[in-house]
């Protein structure tokens, strides 16, 4: 595909966001706030996400908060005095109505590795605010990374004080048995050894709490990165799309 849409940067309370407007914009004004991994990567970079943007019309937003894990913590490497979850409630949601006339239920998040626990942990923490979200591999079990360190320098360390008070700050543990999110599809490998345990965990929780969802835990397409992202974006795409249809059409 040529010519599809274009992106830009904007600045939004001191951060840089990317933003994808494509050439012609969906009827119903839909919007995509994307969560970006622990590695940083942009959708920018990978055609089939852009390609799935174009065809169905959306504007994506994807606010840039470093190392944050989406928390409502402060990470240093971010902003010395703003959280990740603020900075998403409090500056990027009103960005988003200004600029594009865009309100919830027309708002859906979408979410990558570290960005697909932080997608989720919104949805379940204000679910009024997004209805629809969806998370490819997840990494919902952040803990770990205080259990088994890769990097000294994570800051994870300075924004928990041990595994077990990260274990239950996450999308885990926020969920309402009376009040989540309408639509949520999540996804991940089965090859990925490190996130696909608390995924399936998440799938027995939902399922024993009655709480509707959509997953799949079983198609294989590379493990953790881009390349199972790439592989699942006309799946989560799809889910998006036909969520917001239905939450437009939904007589509160």
């Amino acid at each position: 595909m040529h010519n599809a849409g274009t992106w830009s940067e904007v600045v939004v309370a001191g951060h840089v966001c990317d933003v994808f407007e494509p050439t012609t914009r969906n009827p119903n004004g839909y919007v995509i706030i994307y969560l970006h991994g622990v590695h940083q990567g942009r959708l920018a970079d990978h055609q089939p996400f852009v390609e799935l943007f174009e065809q169905s019309g959306f504007v994506v937003i994807g606010p840039r908060t470093a190392r944050s894990w989406w928390t409502d913590k402060i990470c240093r490497e971010f902003d010395e005095n703003l959280t990740a979850q603020q900075y998403v409630i409090e500056h990027v949601m009103p960005f988003v109505r200004e600029a594009y006339g865009t309100r919830p239920p027309q708002i859906a998040l979408l979410g990558t590795s570290m960005g697909g626990q932080g997608a989720l942990r919104f949805a379940y923490k204000f679910p009024d605010l997004f209805p629809v979200v969806a998370a490819i591999s997840p990494a919902i079990d952040y803990q770990k990374r205080l259990e088994t360190p890769e990097e000294d320098d994570d800051p994870l360390f300075e924004m928990y004080l041990d595994p077990e008070a990260a274990r239950q700050d996450t999308a885990l543990l926020h969920i309402h048995p009376l009040n989540w999110p309408r639509n949520q599809f999540f996804c991940c490998d089965p090859t990925d050894y490190r996130w696909f345990d608390s995924s399936d965990r998440l799938r027995m929780k939902l399922g024993s709490l009655g709480v509707p969802f959509e997953c799949d835990l079983e198609t294989s397409a590379g493990g953790h990165g881009f390349q199972y992202y790439n592989a699942m974006a006309e799946r989560a795409m799809s889910y998006i799309l036909n969520s917001l249809n239905s939450e437009r059409l939904r007589v509160v």
